[in-house]
């Protein structure tokens, strides 16, 4: 399935009250950011690969190594806008045993010791099988910042009475290439936390060369919000984050990191590898 059709209709906005904005965790790191004239980077991995144990270690070095935001993805056996890379990363996963509960028990671990800003990147079929409220209250809980939901269309919310819960989630909403102007004004005023702007059309981990279009495509964005923008897709080498990072509030990096954890996946040096891939991505954000 392509990706941009998958949000021909953008993703929902839970009902979020004003208390819970309150020491919002993301909103508080792009703050921190804005104030140091820096741009941020967010990081996505599948939670569970390639174990439990080794995802909240991996989160750590993440944070340690200077990124600023993670998405960290539930998986799902039919992962639709995920290309290759992340739907192995998800059969990896769900083979090692990872569920929602065990997700939420490593984001509740990581608040014993960490203010990493986390996301939770899923579908709704995981969602629904663990039970949609319990599902809102446990992450909240658990200590999760935001939720991004990839094929919930807004027009199914009104059916779905679990989906007027409020929730201290911010939920982050996403803009495609193909995103009219009509459709982006009721997209950002839902969004919360930042807005993800998907830089291509198709599946994740697909492309090599960023699209000419991002800068334009953001300063269309920046007319309708004041949200930070987060760029993704495609992005995997520092010059490419420092290009995307002079245009864009942030940039996300998924499928590129997510490669190089498969490859050091039963390697005693796979923390060192990843620490060693992911800090000149930081350092590109901080010279854009």
């Amino acid at each position: 399935m392509q990706f941009a059709a998958l949000f021909m209709a953008h993703s929902p906005s839970i009902p979020i009250s004003p208390e819970a904005r309150t020491g919002s965790r993301i909103d508080a790191t792009f703050s921190r950011l804005r104030s140091q004239k820096k741009k941020g980077l967010i990081t996505y991995i599948t939670a569970g690969d390639p174990s439990l144990t080794k995802t909240l270690e991996l989160i750590l070095t993440l944070e340690r190594t200077g990124v600023d935001i993670l998405e960290l993805g539930i998986p799902f056996s039919d992962p639709g806008a995920d290309g290759p890379t992340i739907q192995a990363a998800s059969e990896r996963a769900l083979t090692a045993g990872a569920n929602v509960e065990k997700i939420l028990e490593i984001v509740h671990r990581l608040r014993r010791e960490s203010s990493f800003p986390v996301v939770l990147f899923t579908y709704l079929n995981p969602i629904y099988s663990y039970g949609f409220k319990k599902f809102l209250a446990d992450a909240a809980s658990a200590g999760a910042d935001g939720l991004l939901i990839l094929d919930l269309p807004p027009q199914e919310i009104p059916f779905h009475e679990d989906l007027a819960m409020k929730s201290p989630l911010q939920t982050i909403q996403l803009i495609t290439p193909t995103t009219t102007e009509a459709r982006i004004a009721p997209i950002v005023e839902a969004a919360q936390g930042f807005v993800y702007y998907v830089s291509y059309e198709g599946v994740t981990g697909r492309k090599t060369q960023l699209s000419a279009t991002i800068g334009d495509q953001v300063r269309r964005i920046r007319e309708f919000t004041s949200l930070p923008i987060a760029v993704g897709f495609g992005i995997s080498t520092p010059d490419q984050v420092k290009t995307v990072a002079a245009k864009a509030d942030a940039v996300v990096v998924g499928s590129a990191l997510v490669r190089r954890i498969a490859e050091h996946s039963y390697s005693a040096q796979l923390i060192s590898k990843v620490e060693e891939f992911v800090r000149p991505l930081v350092e590109a954000t901080r010279e854009a």
